[in-house]
């Protein structure tokens, strides 16, 4: 089957990207640097061709990874990166004032070794400043030709029409699966209307839409899954259910549960351009077909009502969490 790319903004990618975050945190302890490195290499000799990372993932280590593992192969990927959440000391911050994008950008783009950053994103928005003056920062820096494209992550249907009114945003990024389908209460809607593509992260439910089944008493130190109410009892236990459901219909297809997630993913919109992440080989490559998968019309609808948000147990960030972000909630959450 011939793989069809999809565009953000004007430049045309495959249809599932790569998360890089799981290379220096989130889930378990980072890579080794080797390791890290022909990881990264490994994945745009596979075709991968848009990486997505972020000034805070590994405090800029995870940027200085795919600087020096992609040095030379500039011109074969797309990259993003995001700004906003930082650090300072070693300790994490939130500033989008239109300083703090600049300074932040100037530092991606040294450790990225480019002079370049193809979409860059407010990695949050900062309830502090309007947003009308955050993305008048990075509209300065598309005009001095350091990015090419302005994103958003986590925000609202609301927000993103603020920031479009201001320059046109090309992608919106946020938590979207089986598992989780808040976008679909506004924000893939206000896409559709804006034309800016929509970058699901997490699509194969943070590790939970996979056949490995997680353990919630084997998370690993600094694992974030301890923080999310639906990775821990009661709510995860009550999941359990939706999972073999998944479990049977990627029998069903010969595929795995996570090329399952990522072809409904797919399916959900034309547009819509998924980053999972993956530190595992196998997974990886697993990730990349999954473009492959055309999901049967009567699987798709079985899935939607199986997975009907008020079907899943839980919510999915904690309440420290969903306050530093703007993205609608379900009434039931």
């Amino acid at each position: 089957m011939t793989v069809i790319k999809r565009k953000i903004g004007t430049l045309a990618v495959h249809p599932i990207g790569l998360g890089c975050m799981n290379l220096s945190h989130a889930y378990g302890p980072a890579q080794q640097h080797d390791d890290a490195i022909a990881f990264l290499r490994k994945a745009i000799d596979m075709g991968y061709d848009f990486f997505d990372t972020a000034t805070i993932y590994g405090m800029g280590g995870n940027e200085k990874l795919i600087g020096e593992a992609l040095k030379g192969r500039r011109g074969d990927f797309v990259l993003a990166s995001k700004c906003v959440i930082g650090f300072k000391d070693g300790k994490r911050l939130l500033d989008a004032s239109p300083e703090a994008i600049k300074s932040a950008c100037e530092a991606s783009l040294e450790r990225l070794q480019t002079d370049v950053i193809d979409l860059y994103y407010m990695h949050r928005p900062d309830p502090n400043v309007p947003i009308e003056e955050s993305v008048g920062a990075l509209a300065d820096l598309v005009g001095q030709g350091k990015i090419r494209m302005i994103g958003l992550s986590e925000v609202s249907a609301d927000t993103i029409r603020r920031a479009h009114s201001v320059h046109p945003i090309s992608a919106i990024q946020s938590e979207y699966s089986l598992m989780t389908r808040n976008p679909e209460i506004a924000v893939l809607d206000v896409c559709r209307e804006l034309g800016v593509t929509f970058v699901p992260f997490s699509p194969v439910g943070r590790g939970y839409l996979a056949d490995e089944p997680l353990d919630p008493n084997g998370y690993k130190d600094g694992d974030l899954r301890r923080t999310f109410p639906r990775f821990t009892d009661p709510h995860f236990s009550a999941n359990l259910g939706l999972l073999e459901k998944a479990r049977q219909h990627a029998s069903d297809l010969g595929c795995t549960i996570a090329q399952l997630a990522l072809a409904w993913t797919l399916a959900q919109d034309k547009g819509v351009v998924p980053i999972p992440g993956t530190t595992n080989l196998e997974h990886l490559e697993d990730n990349f077909n999954a473009a492959s998968i055309v999901l049967p019309a009567e699987v798709l609808a079985t899935l939607n009502d199986e997975f009907a948000p008020e079907a899943i147990s839980g919510p999915r960030y904690s309440e420290p969490a969903q306050a530093s972000v703007t993205t609608e909630r379900f009434s039931f959450e």
